[in-house]
């Protein structure tokens, strides 16, 4: 494993929800795994009137986050990790003068040996990343003549693609593009690198993955929840902006992308790239209005339970038009994928929380047992991200017994089976990647804007398009009844159940 160099985080909105739910108890496992450097520093700055001892006690030693891992790890460890946070009160705005930072950080950095080198993470909204940015660079707080500076920011990337390049560009003025960490918490998951693996490593498979053996890609996102305290803010966002455009892109661009030259960040980073601008964008009417579905949940009963429908959440203009669950079919123009349709759906109130990706092999051309019964039961991988993570290939097997009677097995490999390998959380892994300099799970600038370029054609028909028509769906629901309407030849979606293999099957081999 990499070294991991003497450093401090620098935490920008150290006091909200994010640092204390997802930062903190990610830089306490590294702890616990002896993954943080010797000399390592994290400094709150937010504009709450707080002390170093009430951060501490805040986001480590009070935290309802950290209760149960506190409990296990014993006092001594526990202090050792506190001893490790301070905190500066910027005071009524971000947008001021930050000499007084400065001199915090240079005080920390010389009492504490932390080298100069310094991550800075922007958890605020982004509409005070440029200015955060801007203060800093006028502290000098940004040069990498006394050790390197890294600024990690959090989505959303831009509204649209003229405010994600207002955005790039924005940044790009104070820190360098190599100095710029875009987190994308869906690309810290072991099974959406394993993607990776699963094709480059695996010669079962990478001479498999093109338009000659695969019929269809389909990729579900699917939550149970409803936007819970978030329909302000979602109702201004709909699901296409909140998870396709960044999450499901960053998917796509690791099935569609070619083989890199090397497991080099830049090399990796370039053919996602090149994916991603390999995407047909939809830009005619009637193909957007064919291959594209929105849609929101409606009220309804689950389990017994009433659920409110989106436009009677909290925070959502009651005559919204924001979808909770969108649909689209597109294309590849390259070599690999050409004629090869991909259906990727994303939605709120589904009746499970999952996210897979599952790559439809074609059927045999000779079809010398279609009478036993194997018609529409095509080979599948399933690359589950999320829960049950893992693996699972479908196939066909001979029933026993006189006959040619075909039916289905799953072949599978679980994460949780790895008894003896801590599978680092999301957070965890991108923030000790961070920490290391490797970039190769951080989204750069123009991976951003070619996302965006796919998607705004998209948006702006659904804003202003004709005959645009917002469906309902039942909330507990594999959402509308047109749904499947979207998927050519077979007709119907994978809807997964909770665990990996929960379709019925003649047997599962381990």
């Amino acid at each position: 494993m990499k070294k991991t160099a003497d450093q401090m985080l620098v935490i920008f909105g150290a006091s909200g929800d994010l640092t204390a739910r997802k930062l903190v108890p990610a830089l306490f496992n590294l702890h616990l795994s002896n993954n943080l450097p010797d000399n390592f520093v994290v400094l709150g700055v937010s504009r709450s009137d707080m002390t170093d001892k009430a951060f501490r006690k805040k986001v480590v030693l009070e935290s309802t986050y950290l209760t149960e891992k506190i409990k296990d790890a014993g006092p001594e460890r526990v202090k050792d990790f506190a001893d490790k946070f301070f905190y500066e009160d910027l005071g009524s705005s971000y947008d001021t003068d930050y000499q007084r930072l400065r001199n915090r950080i240079e005080d920390l950095n010389d009492m504490l040996k932390t080298a100069g080198n310094i991550i800075y993470y922007l958890s605020t909204p982004p509409t005070l990343y440029e200015t955060i940015a801007k203060n800093l660079a006028d502290v000098k707080l940004n040069t990498q003549n006394n050790g390197w500076k890294r600024l990690i920011v959090e989505k959303p990337f831009g509204y649209s693609l003229e405010t994600a390049r207002e955005l790039n560009i924005g940044l790009q003025q104070y820190f360098n593009e190599s100095q710029i960490y875009r987190i994308d918490h869906y690309l810290g998951k072991e099974t959406v690198q394993n993607l990776l693996v699963t094709r480059f490593a695996n010669s079962i498979f990478e001479p498999l993955w093109n338009r000659n053996y695969i019929n269809h890609v389909e990729i579900t996102n699917a939550e149970s929840v409803g936007v819970e305290k978030r329909g302000g803010y979602y109702d201004k966002s709909g699901a296409l902006r909140d998870m396709f455009q960044n999450h499901l892109l960053q998917i796509v661009s690791l099935v569609v992308m070619e083989p890199p030259i090397g497991d080099a960040p830049e090399e990796i980073r370039n053919e996602k790239v090149k994916a991603l601008k390999s995407l047909r964008i939809i830009r005619d009417e009637k193909t957007l209005h064919e291959n594209t579905i929105r849609a929101q949940y409606v009220a309804s009963e689950v389990n017994g339970k009433k659920i409110k429908g989106y436009r009677e959440e909290e925070g959502v203009d009651a005559n919204s038009t924001t979808e909770t669950y969108a649909a689209i079919k597109f294309f590849v123009d390259n070599w690999r994928w050409h004629g090869v349709p991909f259906y990727v759906r994303t939605a709120k109130r589904m009746p499970t929380k999952v996210t897979e990706v599952v790559i439809h092999f074609k059927s045999p051309h000779h079809q010398i047992f279609s009478d036993a019964g194997m018609s529409g039961k095509d080979n599948k991988l399933i690359i589950r991200i999320q829960p049950d993570e893992g693996v699972l290939i479908k196939f066909g097997v001979k029933v026993p017994g006189q006959g040619f009677k075909v039916e289905r097995a799953n072949l599978d490999f679980y994460y949780s089976s790895l008894t003896e390998t801590h599978v680092m959380q999301a957070y965890e892994r991108l923030l000790l990647d961070a920490m290391q300099g490797d970039a190769t799970l951080y989204a750069r600038a123009d991976e951003v804007e070619a996302a965006w370029e796919f998607v705004d054609p998209i948006l702006e028909y659904w804003e202003n398009g004709k005959d645009i028509r917002m469906y309902g769906y039942a909330a507990g629901v594999w959402g509308p009844e047109n749904a499947d309407d979207l998927i050519d030849g077979i007709g119907y979606w994978r809807n997964p159940g909770e665990n990996l293999a929960d379709d019925p099957g003649y047997c599962v081999i381990c």
